[in-house]
């Protein structure tokens, strides 16, 4: 419901405690005048006795106009919250090796609040940098095959890999070849390669590119070669000793097979025993993509270049096959960036078996400790629990006839039920439109946040109230002053007869009003700070008095100053309650 606030000193916010003082000083006041004006009543009666005259008594009350603070609001009671709580939760699940904080806590953010163990992620993390190497391996060789592709087929030609003699065609025109089809033997004799055993400490004098004197054995042709390798390899030889092969390369003078065998002699060393010769180049070449043969560029005993085109394909069938290429490429960069997806989930993931605090706050709940085993399946498994103590917040309930004259930005005051003597500041920060309904009525919730909370703590009860309207250093009167109308009767020693409703010493004044609550009305124009205006008179006769009497000296009282007429009325029971007009108050 609506509350007003009662005046104080001008720019000073009303206080509650303050006007109750006053409220019992007046009551004070009033018994005691109650009481003479019942010895006088008596003292009448005693002396006029039962003639019947009738005897005036006027009692009327002023009060002067001055320039205060008014103010309107709303009221409504509800429980303070922590600004926001956060549940801490795990995504991972382990045992907790650390938890170094305990409730009560005041934590920063970003603190470490618990670690869990990490060796079961790390497993996993080493797993997937094997499987991004692998995938980074086969999208190297598909991008390969496809630029080589890519270069071939622009050509249509398909190059022989060495040089050497076909030695046997194994495709046609209109074949159609797959990836890894034998397509021809290429053999060339005209280089013979010979490894020979040279004792382990001899080899190790051996470099690549030295001179060798090889002798064939059976003819003694004395041939010149060079050093292409030196095995690394120690082997068992001849007498129990340990040797190492080195590899010779010979021109062949035209007589040399597989079936010949030599020794060697390079600088002084000679080898520890005979090697055989063979063929250096005698190589069965195989397709490295496929496609519809369309003409042949050799024949068989034909020597061919390294480089030189063995066979051309069709256009379409080379379109095709590098539409595969090309898609499988694609398929290889994709399983490359899965397997790098996969490896930063992980290590990101990494990051969950630390979990630090999301907020500055204090701990209100802790639940698992060092050596706890904690399941990331149970989602409500909560951790801790922090509160935002920077704030705190409130609910209010507003009613629907009241709800449009709440805004966001309103100032709120604030008292809570355990800190008496103490009011806090807070404003309107939301007015939600998520109603609720109850015994026919609509009320709507609107938050209050206290930036400045002191002594309040979460869970505490207050009674909040929202200013709707302010006006400081105003001018106001009390409520009773103002008769219908608009009109304030202003006190005027040169008004001797009573002018209509106005009594005699005052004169009707038509004001202009702003903010009016309950006890006081804001005046706009028509009076000045320090005019005396009319509150209350009272007019009773002496039989009057008589029969306000037993019901109370409340009765005869209906007059009295301000407020507190309505007061002293009320306890009479049966009196005049306001002499015709409204009781004034202060």
């Amino acid at each position: 419901g609506q509350e007003e606030s009662p005046l104080e000193e001008p720019g000073k916010p009303p206080k509650k405690k303050k006007r109750k003082k006053f409220l019992k000083k007046w009551i004070k006041r009033l018994i005691a005048l109650v009481l003479v004006v019942g010895v006088g009543a008596g003292a009448a009666i005693y002396f006029l006795g039962s003639s019947g005259r009738e005897e005036m008594m006027e009692i009327s009350h002023t009060v002067e106009v001055t320039r205060q603070t008014l103010q309107t609001s709303l009221s409504s009671s509800g429980t303070l919250e922590a600004l926001n709580t956060y549940n801490i939760t795990s995504l991972v699940s382990g045992e907790v090796i650390s938890a170094d904080f305990e409730e009560g806590d005041t934590v920063e953010e970003g603190a470490v609040l618990y670690r869990i163990d990490t060796d079961s992620v790390e497993s996993q993390i080493s797993t997937a940098l094997t499987q991004v190497d692998r995938a980074q391996e086969s999208y190297d060789k598909a991008v390969e095959k496809y630029q080589e592709a890519a270069a071939d087929y622009q050509s249509l030609s398909y190059a022989s890999p060495i040089s050497g003699y076909v030695k046997t065609l194994s495709v046609d025109v209109g074949d159609t070849i797959q990836a890894g089809a034998q397509i021809a033997e290429i053999y060339d004799d005209s280089i013979m390669e010979l490894k020979v055993p040279f004792l382990s400490l001899a080899a190790d004098s051996i470099q690549v590119g030295d001179t060798a004197n090889v002798t064939v054995n059976g003819t003694l042709d004395v041939l010149q070669g060079t050093v292409t390798a030196v095995n690394q390899m120690e082997e068992a030889g001849n007498g129990g000793t340990v040797v190492r092969m080195v590899t010779i390369e010979v021109q062949n003078p035209g007589g040399l097979s597989s079936s010949y065998t030599a020794s060697a002699q390079i600088g002084e060393l000679s080898s520890s025993g005979d090697g055989t010769f063979s063929v250096k180049t005698d190589k069965v070449v195989t397709a490295d993509y496929g496609g519809e043969i369309a003409s042949l560029a050799v024949e068989e005993g034909q020597y061919v270049e390294k480089g030189a085109a063995l066979f051309t394909f069709t256009q379409d069938s080379a379109d095709d096959q590098l539409e595969s290429l090309k898609d499988a490429m694609e398929n290889a960069e994709q399983s490359l960036e899965d397997a790098q997806q996969s490896l930063e989930n992980q290590q990101d993931q990494l990051a969950d078996y630390e979990i630090t605090a999301p907020i500055s706050g204090q701990v209100v709940m802790k639940s698992a400790k060092a050596g706890d085993t904690l399941n990331n399946n149970n989602s409500s498994n909560t951790l801790a629990t922090i509160y935002d103590m920077s704030s705190l917040t409130l609910e209010m309930s507003v009613d629907e006839m009241d709800v449009l004259s709440v805004e966001v930005g309103q100032s709120v005051e604030i008292v809570a039920d355990a800190l008496e003597d103490q009011t806090f500041s807070g404003v309107v920060t939301n007015v939600s439109l998520i109603s609720t309904y109850s015994n026919g009525v609509t009320q709507y919730p609107v938050t209050v946040q206290i930036d400045e909370p002191g002594d309040l703590l979460p869970g505490m009860n207050v009674t909040a109230s929202i200013i709707l309207e302010e006006s400081e250093d105003t001018l106001v009167i009390p409520a009773s002053a103002l008769m219908r109308g608009n009109l304030v009767y202003v006190k005027d020693d040169s008004v001797t007869e009573s002018e209509g409703d106005a009594p005699a010493g005052f004169r009707a004044v038509e004001v202009e009003t702003g903010l009016i609550n309950e006890d006081y009305v804001e005046i706009l124009s028509g009076l000045s700070e320090g005019d005396e205006v009319y509150v209350e008179q009272v007019t009773s006769t002496q039989s009057g008095m008589m029969s306000g009497m037993p019901g109370g000296m409340g009765g005869s009282m209906g007059g009295a100053p301000g407020g507190m007429a309505g007061v002293m009325g009320g306890s009479g029971g049966g009196g005049m309650t306001g002499g015709g007009r409204p009781g004034g108050g202060f």
